[in-house]
């Protein structure tokens, strides 16, 4: 089968905080099926801190994209709540913290990190994303 140098999928998921798990397997199974495995461990560390702030932080729908494009491997979590995530604190500064370090783990492991307003399915919402170099 061709590889494509671009893809893109997109998983819809309940506010369930079973999705984290369910999140973590399908970017896995995505990830190798896709010659990245050498990604997954990170990926997986990133999309749950991502999925997870968008389960139990936000009411309603929510979705995991997984974008390969240009090198580049984009995950973002999608919720319906439109505020702006809170920005990260510094990961030494919050190592006994019981919460708050998710966004700081994010920006310490990805290339670069960001948010976006976005609307999905009727829903308005917001896409918080980061970025792995694939190289």
């Amino acid at each position: 089968m061709p590889e494509t140098d671009s893809w893109e999928y997109t998983l819809y998921i309940p506010a369930d905080p079973r999705a984290v798990t369910v999140c973590r397997r399908a970017l896995r199974l995505i990830l190798t099926l896709h010659g990245l495995a050498q990604l997954a461990d990170t990926a997986e560390l990133l999309a749950s801190e991502l999925v997870s702030n968008a389960v139990l932080h936000t009411k309603g729908p929510a979705a995991l994209r997984i974008r390969h494009r240009d090198g580049v491997l984009q995950i973002g979590a999608w919720d319906a709540d439109p505020q702006p995530p809170e920005p990260p604190g510094k990961l030494e500064r919050l190592t006994d913290a019981e919460n708050g370090r998710g966004f700081a783990i994010v920006r310490a492991c990805s290339d670069t990190w960001g948010w976006q307003p976005l609307s999905r399915q009727g829903h308005r919402g917001k896409l918080v994303w980061c970025e792995l170099g694939v190289a």
